[in-house]
């Protein structure tokens, strides 16, 4: 693995490090390949069921793009940055398990588009995000443009990407971009624990119910809930009686444990 990126597992867990700190994580060519390299080859191990992304060093979880590779670079933006590169975020997208951002820092443009790729955002109090690539002059070819409105509302959306503003993790998290606000020490913990719960549930339920909200999603609300009726009705049928009873004191025993 190259030493751009860093890779830890432990208990079904994977921790992905971005290890450019003096860049500030800077999405390199070299970056951006070891990313979609590396979710390929967790997805292909059975033993990884969850991941959480983070970035090293205090400042930034990702700043983006290389703008000084790219810049000193011929050729056009497209033919440096995408065509021929592999799609991280395409690769993120194909793991089947969840996957947990740890935003330590900035996530920026690119940078936004990764985190925007994860199923779940814990915050640092670090944390800031910007959409500029209005800024320096190119439009986004890695989801942000529709995912963004999708998750926050198109009115707020639109102020992002048409300002290049950044909004802080507080704000982030007003606007339900992030699903909540830790301090930086504990974001990491945080993360393991989110992640251990989710390894708690029955496991073939992990995947197939992120797959489930995944496909419906991208529905309207008339074929999101077709799908659900299909997917259940296909799925439900091997569970039997006996199974959800040793299980339903499981869950009792964790509403105690949580009240």
């Amino acid at each position: 693995m190259s030493d751009v990126l860093l890779v830890e597992k432990e208990g079904g867990i994977a921790t992905v490090t971005l290890n450019r700190p003096n860049a500030m994580n800077a999405l390199s060519r070299e970056l951006r390949a070891a990313l979609a390299t590396t979710f390929d080859e967790l997805e292909a191990d059975p033993e990884t069921r969850v991941v959480i992304l983070t970035g090293a060093g205090d400042r930034a979880f990702t700043a983006g793009l290389d703008l000084k590779e790219l810049g000193s670079g011929g050729g056009n933006f497209s033919t440096q940055a995408t065509i021929t590169d592999k799609d991280p975020v395409t690769s993120i997208g194909k793991f089947s398990g969840p996957v947990i951002g740890a935003i330590n820092g900035v996530a920026i443009t690119g940078g936004f588009e990764i985190a925007l790729a994860c199923d779940v955002l814990i915050a640092s109090e670090n944390a800031r995000f910007a959409d500029t690539h209005a800024r320096v002059g190119i439009l986004p070819g890695w989801g942000l443009s529709q995912k963004l409105s999708r998750l926050i509302g198109i009115y707020r959306a639109k102020e992002l990407s048409l300002t290049g503003n950044f909004i802080g993790a507080a704000q982030a998290a007003e606007w339900g971009l992030v699903n909540r606000v830790v301090p930086h020490s504990e974001l990491l913990s945080t993360c393991r624990q989110l992640a251990t719960d989710m390894l708690s549930v029955v496991p073939e339920c992990l995947p197939a119910y992120k797959a489930l909200i995944d496909e419906g999603f991208a529905q309207s609300f008339g074929e999101g809930l077709k799908t659900e009726a299909r997917v259940s009705g296909e799925a439900n049928t091997k569970v039997s009686s006996s199974a959800i009873e040793e299980r339903r004191e499981g869950i009792r025993q964790r509403g105690k444990s949580q009240a």
